[in-house]
This record gives structure tokens, sequence and C-alpha cells, in this order.
């Protein structure tokens, strides 16, 4: 880092987040040096400042710390494995998405390489990057973390969570999870509406402030959970929270059910073994 403040960096990868990532970089007057696999995609970056490398090894050349935004940890390996031997002394910021047990190999082959390897997983979408809401989670390498802060902190807000390089992965993973299965019940209501003629527009205004709302209803599960006693008053029991109407409406509008089946089956798994009395939140024992 130069006394003003500035670093010299790589970007590898000029997808949508890539992109959004080296802007950002470009935007605060730090050295960016760009690569993507297919040429073209850095016209925007170089006409603001970046320098587009004609190799992956010139881009890694060009600074000290090298962040990666590819596809997935087998694209990372692809480029990554042929220039080990360029990465030594090297800082480097994976922000692809791999699971948590990819995130520590990947560890550990850049330690053997000679780099120091920070995690990140970024909780954002390519427009927010750099705005209020960005939130990135990092794990690994401590040093990379607090050397780089500012520069990380161009991105979204960081929260670092340790030296095990998986740590990052594994939270950005399961708070996607929650995502993926909340949107996925959204869809389902709006595929039972749509025969009676209501959009998916108008059933998204009535289902944005009352799925917003349930949201309160977390920090009770978590007690709940954390406490390990699924009999405390106030709970909604898994008896009477048998999705069977949902399933017997969803099959009259000719809507599959694989979304609720899901959840009707960690309900049954609880009830049939004799916990039908007990809270909601016990089906997180039939995940485990």
């Amino acid at each position: 880092m130069t006394e003003n403040g500035s670093i010299q960096a790589s970007v590898l990868g000029l997808g949508a987040m890539g992109g959004a990532l080296a802007e950002a970089l470009v935007r605060a007057g730090h050295g960016t040096t760009v690569w993507n696999r297919t040429p073209g995609r850095a016209g925007a970056l170089a006409a603001h400042g970046a320098t587009e490398a004609a190799s992956t090894r010139d881009a890694v050349r060009a600074g000290r710390l090298v962040i990666v935004c590819l596809l997935d940890h087998a694209s990372v390996r692809e480029v990554l494995d042929p220039l080990a031997p360029d990465l030594a002394g090297r800082a480097l910021v994976n922000v692809t998405t791999t699971t948590p047990e990819q995130s520590r190999e990947l560890a550990e082959w850049a330690a053997a390489a000679g780099a120091t390897y920070l995690d990140g997983g970024i909780l954002a979408v390519p427009h927010m990057i750099g705005k209020p809401g960005s939130s990135i989670l990092y794990s690994g390498s401590g040093e990379v973390f607090r050397e780089y802060r500012t520069v990380l902190d161009l991105w979204g807000t960081g929260t670092y969570f340790g030296e095990d390089a998986g740590l990052a992965s594994l939270y950005d993973l399961a708070l996607l999870a929650s995502m993926y299965v909340m949107f996925a019940g959204f869809l389902h209501g709006a595929a039972m509406v749509a025969p009676s003629g209501m959009t998916a527009r108008a059933f998204a205004g009535m289902a944005a402030p009352w799925l917003s709302a349930m949201t309160s209803g977390l920090e009770g599960f978590a007690a709940v959970v954390d406490g390990g006693d699924y009999t405390v008053a106030g709970q909604q029991s898994l008896e009477f929270s048998d999705l069977g109407d949902i399933l017997a409406a969803s099959a009259e509008q000719g809507v599959g059910t694989e979304v609720v089946d899901a959840v009707q089956q960690l309900i049954r798994r609880q009830i049939d073994a004799g916990h039908g009395k007990e809270g909601f939140a016990r089906i997180i024992e039939s995940l485990r």
C-alpha cells in the first residue's frame, strides 16, 4: 500500500460480480489490473483507468493483492494452479462461491504456494456492491483482512470470522439456503393463486409485508433451539403446524407440492416420533 493509501490489485474474473468489485477499486483510485477468460469485458473499466492484462500471469504479477471471482471451485483451481510460483508473497482473496471444504483446500493450496489466503462470501448482488446493504463475510488470514480492510470495505460491510477459511463459505451458504427456501415458498404461493386470476406481482404485494413481519419470529425459534427445550410455553405445536390443508389446496389448484411436502415431512417425522405437542422449531431435529 502506498503512502496515499492506494494499492495495486489484480482482479481475475469480470463477470457481473467481478466487474462490480473491480469497478469499486478503480473508482476509489486504486491501481487495478483485470483479466477475464473471455476478452472484451474490460472496455469500460479500462476507460476509467484499469489495465487489462493479456494473461493471468501478467495480472497476478501486477499487484500484491490478487482477487479471484470466478464461476466455481474447479475454475479457480484451473486458473490458479499454473500460477503457483507467481503467487508467493502475495495476498489471495477468493470470493468465488465454494463449499467450506473447498475453501479450506484452497487455503492449504495457497499456503503451499507461499501466498496468504482470505476467503469471502458476498451477501449482495452486483449492483449493490459499494452501496448500503452490501455485506461480505470473511475467514482465513487475519493478516490479509486487517491489512486490506479499507479496500475490502469498498465493496460492503466486512465481517471477519477467524482463521478457519471455511467459515465464511459456511455462513454464506447457510444464509443463501434460507433465502432460496423463502423464494421457493413465495413462488409456490404465486402458483397457487394464479388460477384465480391473481398476478404474481399482486401476490408479491401481499406476501412481502407478511414475510417481513414473520421474520420477527426467528429470534424466538433461535432461543428455543439454543435452549434445547421444545416444550417451552407459547410455541405453535407441530400438530397445529400440520400442512395438510396447504397440500390439499395446492393439489386442487393443480400445483406441484414438492416445496411444501419437504416441510411437511420434517413435521411428520417429529410427530411420528411422539413430539407432536412440542414446538415447530423442533423440525431442526429432523434435519440434524
